[in-house]
């Protein structure tokens, strides 16, 4: 019964983590589109909160079960926005 346990409680830990990194990274792109919108309008336009949420998932991924994800730069949110605009 023990064996039992232990696993329901890593599979809990485990759902837990990816129900949170799946709301991170509806945050995380939320902040990218906002960017991306931002530079295509010529505004003015910051990568600090797609960075500080991206920092959160990647602790989630040095536990396991979830991936890492890229730190975004000011030109990678400046070329996607020109991609966007070409096609």
């Amino acid at each position: 019964m023990s064996v039992h346990k232990a696993i329901t409680k890593h599979v809990k830990k485990q759902n837990s983590r990816i129900t949170e990194f799946i709301r991170l990274d509806h945050e995380r792109e939320r902040y990218i589109d906002i960017a991306v919108q931002n530079c295509q309008a010529g505004k003015a336009f910051s990568v600090t909160e797609i960075n500080a949420i991206t920092v959160k998932m990647n602790e989630l991924a040095k536990l396991g079960a979830v991936p890492q994800r890229k730190i975004v730069t000011a030109e990678m949110v400046e070329e996607y926005a020109e991609k966007l605009g070409t096609s």
